[in-house]
């Protein structure tokens, strides 16, 4: 009799979970008055690293403009059309983010021959920080220059904040951030986000696909 009741529990088991573990919490936090930061957690988005084969990085470029309409943006770089789009990974490499991992589903066989393709929608955490002290707020940790002289719209860089990897865009000059963190250090890197924030008062909200 108890059979159906364990297949059941061991079934919501496997219940999807956000990669930021349920660490964040919704709302205004931090220092009274306005807040200066806005944390945006940019749940079930399409993520997947492309490394171009040996000779084949132009025709890798060709495929992805003609077929994806993405352009693979130079070295330290970052190109989007709204919410899709590549971010310069390294020599030979970016990574292709898109509303959600559905809209990826073609990369392997489109660029078969041209790149690997490895989905990494599950194994990374997305965080936009935004707002008039985003810049202050990254610059307590993050290991690269963001005077907008130095680093603006556009620009990309591999990187740590606070000795943690990430991978780290500039979306517009509000200025806004997209910040991309392995899926086993998100908890520890929200604990600094938090923390760096609350001085300026933050507010953390998200956003679905």
């Amino acid at each position: 009799m108890s059979e159906p009741a364990t297949i059941q529990a061991s079934a919501s088991l496997w219940q999807p979970r956000s990669a930021w573990g349920g660490a964040p919490r919704a709302g205004r936090h931090g220092a009274p008055g306005q807040a200066g930061i806005r944390l945006t957690l940019l749940e079930g988005r399409g993520l997947a690293t492309l490394v171009a084969t040996e000779g084949n990085e132009a025709g890798l470029q060709t495929v992805l403009a003609e077929r994806f309409g993405l352009s693979a943006p130079e070295a330290g770089g970052a190109a989007f059309e709204g919410e899709r789009g590549l971010v310069w990974s390294a020599p030979g490499q970016w990574l292709a983010v898109a509303p959600s991992p559905h809209a990826l589903r073609d990369l392997p066989e489109a660029l078969r021959g041209l790149a690997a393709v490895t989905d990494q929608s599950d194994g990374r955490a997305l965080v936009r920080v935004s707002g008039p002290q985003a810049r202050a707020l990254l610059a307590k940790g993050v290991a690269v220059d963001l005077h907008p002289g130095a680093f603006g719209p556009g620009r990309a860089a591999v990187t740590s904040i606070a000795h943690i990897g990430v991978q780290l865009w500039q979306r517009d000059a509000g200025p806004s951030y997209d910040i991309a963190v392995a899926r086993s250090f998100a908890g520890s890197f929200w604990a600094w986000l938090e923390h760096a924030a609350a001085e300026f008062g933050y507010e953390v909200a998200t956003v679905q696909g």
